[in-house]
């Protein structure tokens, strides 16, 4: 059943959407745009998520939560008149940010956990011991990293908001990566808010994290992307430029949000 907020919610979410949901809305072929709208976190779950995981969370991601329990946003385009669903846009609730790693996988006696099945390379096979300014340092599933699901892709892979030291912090040292279906990790974002800004700028593609992997996005995805915009007649990419290079700050507008919100 889908969530109904306050009536004071909604022009918060408009900003928060960089105005993705006006142009889908009027753009040609694209139907059944679907934002659904969740009411803010609560502060004590907030404080009991922190408490049980022993972390602190980003402030721009708490921030977040102040405003919106998640982030779901999808579409669909027309394909002889039958709509299709493409775009899916989502941020786990605080109560789907659940850590990865540590457990087994699965129920029978003596299964591998993620921490048994992870190596030292990349996905080109190279050795990964340690990060460098071209290459961070991968996660890790073992007591070195904290790992938890921001988006489970559609089953695609898994996004990821990663503590680099597992002891608490009061300002937590977090990075945004994506875990690919072969347990292979992918940097993202340095920050929350520049992850959702990619997140929107992509329009929740069909495995767009690809596109920041060494192999990309599959080309079976890149076909049908491109059957859709151009059959639809869709002009993506100064949409798409334009929101990558807005001098918008949506960082500053999740932290007014958070203090407005929070005085309520």
């Amino acid at each position: 059943m889908e969530e109904k907020p306050s009536a004071g919610i909604r022009p918060h979410l408009d900003k928060l959407t960089l105005g993705v949901t006006r142009i889908l809305e009027t753009s040609p072929g694209v139907s059944d745009v679907t934002l659904v709208e969740k009411e803010p976190a609560d502060r004590h779950a907030i404080i009991s998520w922190e408490q049980k995981n022993a972390c602190i969370l980003p402030e721009d991601l708490k921030n977040f939560y102040l405003m919106t329990d998640g982030f779901q946003m999808t579409w669909s385009v027309k394909i002889d008149d039958t709509p299709m669903p493409l775009g899916s846009m989502v941020i786990n609730s605080i109560s789907k940010l659940c850590r990865l790693g540590g457990s087994s996988m699965y129920t029978v006696p003596n299964a591998p956990s993620l921490a048994d099945l992870e190596d030292d390379t990349d996905e080109e096979g190279k050795v990964l011991l340690t990060g460098n300014e071209d290459k961070p340092e991968k996660p890790h599933f073992d007591s070195r990293s904290l790992i938890f699901e921001l988006d489970p892709c559609n089953g695609n892979g898994k996004v990821c908001l990663v503590y680099r030291h597992t002891k608490p912090v009061v300002s937590p040292d977090t990075e945004i990566w994506f875990l690919d279906r072969a347990l292979y990790w992918h940097f993202l974002t340095k920050t929350f808010t520049a992850y959702y800004r990619l997140l929107i700028t992509h329009l929740g593609l069909p495995q767009w994290q690809y596109a920041f992997t060494s192999y990309g996005v599959s080309p079976q995805a890149k076909v049908f992307n491109v059957f859709c915009f151009s059959e639809r007649g869709c002009k993506w990419p100064s949409f798409i430029s334009s929101l990558c290079f807005s001098s918008y700050d949506l960082s500053q507008e999740l932290l007014l949000i958070g203090i407005t919100l929070q005085e309520k």
